[in-house]
């Protein structure tokens, strides 16, 4: 699984905005922006906070009248995992496809290009086994219920390097990837005090 710093400022403001929505249920959209807006955040982040819960289906409007209120969504992880499930199943058939096309295509493309590829195509073949290994943590967190697809990712990795080892600017190119694959990987996580 790779691992990636979460943007702690953007967990904090959603933080503030759903403790805001559950202690204060029955408060409309300006009155929940007056309470929040501007000892916690400006008026721009409180919206784009607000519209990230919205997008992230954490929370819902519902409207009275003409007035907004704003709920925190029922069976949120429910909705998550299968969320995860589709996405993690819809990406993972495109990057099959991907890696199809890009053994004809790879070697016609520029250094930089390659490297971008490269780069982006491996980030998001572990993306899609972190899915996958999510869903099995929620799912059953005594087996590996997706055992073939996390076999099947381990080969696309091998394919994908196949294809760049055997490329003309193969020896430009390793170093750069495996660069970046070295900046994605899990750093020495600090101990808890």
């Amino acid at each position: 699984m790779t691992y990636t710093e979460p943007n702690s400022e953007l967990y904090e403001r959603e933080r503030i905005v759903l403790e805001c929505i559950r202690n204060n249920p029955n408060v409309h959209h300006n009155a929940l922006m007056k309470k929040i807006v501007p000892e916690n955040m400006a008026k721009a982040t409180f919206e784009k906070t607000r519209n990230s819960l919205l997008d992230k289906k954490i929370i819902e409007i519902m409207k009275k009248g003409n007035m907004l209120f704003y709920i925190l969504t029922k069976n949120y992880a429910l909705q998550f995992q299968q969320h995860v499930e589709r996405i993690t199943n819809n990406s993972f058939h495109t990057i099959k496809n991907h890696i199809k096309k890009l053994e004809i295509d790879y070697m016609h493309k520029d250094v930089n290009e390659k490297i971008i590829i490269a780069n982006t195509l491996l980030k998001n073949i572990l993306l899609v086994d972190n899915g996958f290994t999510l869903l099995d943590s929620f799912k059953n967190p005594k087996k590996i219920l997706y055992r073939d697809e996390h076999l099947e990712i381990q080969q696309l990795i091998h394919r994908s390097f196949s294809i760049i080892q055997n490329d003309k600017d193969f020896e430009t190119i390793l170093p750069t990837i495996l660069s970046y694959l070295g900046s994605i990987m899990p750093k020495n996580y600090p101990e808890l005090d």
